[in-house]
This record gives C-alpha cells, structure tokens and sequence, in this order.
C-alpha cells in the first residue's frame, strides 16, 4: 500500500511522534487537521498520552479553539434533540439519529472531539413527508437546489433535501435508508430501525445497534458519493470498533451481519483502510473470515491505489500527481454502485455538462 502523505493519521497511530516536529511540522499538520475536521480529536488524543504541553503556543490554540467548538456542538445537539422529540412527538414516528448525532446522544467514544456538520434523522419512508411538513411548520425550511436536483431527490434519493431552521441555522437530513432504492446493494432499513435502542435519557430518540452502526459507517465511507471528511468517518470507524470490541461475541456478530445486510466485501475495505490510517486493531481470524470476500489482487491494488489518496485530508500537503485522478474516480465509483448505468449516464452528463452553465432563474 502507499504509504499516507499526511500527519494526521500517523501523529493518531503513534503520538510520541510530535516531540520530534518542527514547527514547519506543526504548520502542515494543523492544516491537514483542520481540512479533516480532526483538529480537536487530535487534541483529544494528544491529552490521553499526556503530550498536549508538548504542542507550541502558536499551534495550541488552533487546537483549544476546536475543542471548544466541538463542546458546544454537542450541548446544542442534545437541545435540539429534546426539541425535535417534543416537535415530532404529535404524529408518533420512530426517530432513529445517525452517525454524528447518534455519537453524541448516546455519549459514545465516536463523540470525542467530533465536530458534526448536520443532525441525520432515519425514518420509515412511508412516513418522510409528514416528518418533513411537520419540520417546515416549525421554521425548517428546505435548502434551495436547482430544479434538476429536486426532481432527483424526490425520484431517486433515500433522503429529502436538507432543511435549515430560519433562526438557528442547523441543518437536517431525513433518511428513509442507509442507501438509494437504485443501489447494487441496499440494506433494508426496516431491518435497522428494528435493532435500534432508545438512548437514555432521550426518550423517543433511538441509535441503531452497535453493529449496524459500524457498517453503515463503513457504508459512507465506500458508498457515498459527497464524501468530504473521508479520513473523519474513517476515525470515527477506529473509534466505533474499539469500544464495540470490548463487548462479547462482537466481531462474531459483526461478520454474521454484514453478511446478511450484504456488506461483507465492504467491511473488508473499511477494516484495511482503518488498519492502514488508523492501526485499528482487528483480530487475524476476522480478517481470515473476510478475506472470501476480498476482490481479485488487481482489483485491491487499483483501490488501495484509489482510497489512500481519497481518505488522506484534502489538502494539497497530502497529494500527488494521481490524486485528482483518485477522487475522480472514487466518486465514479460510487456513483456506479449507487444506480444502474440507464440512470448513472444521464445523472453524470447532466452534472457534468449542464448544471455548472445552467442559472436558475431569480425569484421574482
């Protein structure tokens, strides 16, 4: 595998690193941090080794200001919660939060440090447009999109457009899946509300299970096609798996669900690219059981070659001449798994030739 341009990952697999920077080291590394969202959970995991007196001044507050930042998130985050609970609570539908809310309401390890960018909502599909007129009632309003863009969501997404409230500013995204109906692979999301727990002291929000959580976080990272914080999700992942591995019979479960959700040759990609960036530790005979899985030796170079550029920050400190040619590709990628090719050419050409000239007319 290539070996990772960026500090970020290697400063989180090996921390004793930083007594030996420079300050030109502490330049790149802040802004690679920064790019990736990781600057206060980096923070987070110099203070566990007790090596945050080691950062200079001039580098330490970029880190503080972060973690202050994430701090406030999340006690915004649990407000709105309770007022989105209070809000939906008339019409009585099952309220499954997703990736960094559900991090935060369930007060995980994944929480640490994670700067959250919208709150997720999972609902049952027949039920998304009563959620979504009730939101619009209470001053959430949809985001404006081109019109192309509009009829996509309403035809062909597995969520609604984004809502902003007027006042707050935050942002929601109501799921009715994990995936697209026109995906190759498509876990149903019946089968995740019915494994989802209530979070103590939220009554009415529920998180999904410890597995199905993993998963669909390795689902972002090799199905989504906006991924912008690849190496974010990818220490979420890190984080997720261990905590979860100090559970009973875990990996046992893990395997057994993600071969039934279909997402076997999936986790083995996210598990190599956490080993690879993270040092995640995964035990030899889950990476035995998932090797049948395993793509041809070509197919795993290309990817490697593919998705350690794609999870690496997005800054220019961290890429190479295939870089741009890496994410190009990724995001074909999952554009390919994601829809059939009678809807993929049309979607690719559309974004590609039409909508960047096309100017939407102005309100009157």
């Amino acid at each position: 595998m290539r070996a990772p341009a960026e500090l970020v990952s290697l400063v989180f697999r090996n921390p004793g690193a930083i007594q030996r920077f420079s300050l030109g080291d502490w330049d790149r590394l802040v802004r690679q941090a920064r790019q990736a969202d990781l600057l206060a959970r980096l923070y987070g995991r110099l203070q566990q080794d007790g090596l945050n007196a080691t950062i200079p001044a001039v580098a330490r507050w970029h880190f503080e200001v972060a973690t202050a930042l994430a701090e406030s998130q999340k006690v915004e985050i649990r407000r709105e919660l309770k007022q989105l609970r209070e809000l939906l609570k008339g019409i009585d539908v099952p309220l499954v939060v997703l990736t960094g809310t559900a991090y935060v309401a369930a007060d995980l390890l994944a929480a640490s440090g994670r700067l959250i960018d919208d709150i997720d909502l999972l609902v049952p599909q027949e039920r998304i447009d009563e959620v979504g007129s009730a939101l619009e009632l209470a001053d959430w309003h949809a985001v404006d999109l081109p019109e192309y863009d509009q009829r996509y969501y309403r035809r062909w997404r597995h969520d609604a457009p984004s809502l902003q409230h007027l006042r707050r500013a935050t942002v929601i995204n109501v799921h009715h899946a994990i995936l697209p109906d026109t995906a190759r692979f498509r876990p149903d999301a019946a089968w995740l509300r019915s494994r989802a727990t209530e979070v103590p002291g939220f009554p009415g929000v529920a998180v999904l299970s410890t597995e199905d959580r993993i998963l669909h976080v390795a689902t972002l990272l090799l199905h989504d096609d906006g991924l912008l914080h690849g190496l974010r999700t990818l220490s979420d992942l890190d984080l997720l798996l261990r905590q979860a591995a100090t559970e009973s019979d875990f990996w046992s479960q893990l395997l057994a669900r993600a071969e039934k959700m279909d997402l076997s040759r999936t986790l083995f990609y996210a598990l190599r690219y956490a080993l690879h960036f993270f040092g995640t530790p995964v035990p030899d005979e889950v990476r035995d059981h998932l090797a049948s899985a395993a793509p041809s030796m070509a197919t795993l170079k290309l990817m490697d070659g593919i998705y350690t550029r794609m999870l690496a920050p997005n800054h220019h400190s961290c890429m190479d001449a295939l870089t741009p040619l890496a994410r190009h590709a990724a995001y074909v990628r999952t554009h390919w798994l994601r829809r059939p090719p009678r809807l993929l050419i049309p979607h690719l050409f559309h974004k590609a030739f039409i909508s960047p000239y096309r100017r939407e007319p102005k309100p009157a």
